[in-house]
């Protein structure tokens, strides 16, 4: 777990640490159902489930937790990218250099390709009020 590792260097012993943690976990202070929530709230709104997924990747949460959270970040990816990628550019690229542009940027913000493609095709009509 990554917080037994954080707090090992400032524990007295590794059984204290873990009867700390135990009990952190007991009194449900301490939850990866939690960290996930937190992690989503925190970084769905500005990224795409890739990038999400790799940062939840990092902090060593379980298959099952990883599989959940893809879910719920693929079911609204292409809301999300909407309101990215409106934040962001606002208007449809004019130029292929500019749709290029809006390409990269979203791609980095890790959403994918069949999303940018459908935001950026769709802009016009939900833009006007299409959609």
């Amino acid at each position: 777990m990554e917080l037994a590792r954080k707090l090992a260097p400032h524990a007295e012993s590794p059984e204290a640490l873990e009867q700390l943690l135990d009990a952190l976990e007991r009194e449900n202070w301490l939850s990866n159902a939690r960290f996930v929530d937190s992690l989503v709230h925190r970084r769905a709104a500005r990224y795409g489930a890739a990038r999400v997924m790799q940062e939840a990747r990092t902090h060593q949460l379980g298959g099952d937790q990883l599989a959940d959270l893809q879910d719920r970040l693929r079911g609204s990816e292409l809301e999300r990218g909407r309101a990215v990628w409106q934040k962001r550019f606002g208007t449809p690229p004019a130029t292929p250099e500019e749709k290029a542009k809006q390409i990269r940027f979203m791609v980095a913000r890790g959403f994918s390709r069949s999303v940018v493609s459908q935001v950026i095709k769709g802009a016009d009509e939900w833009l006007d009020g299409g959609d």
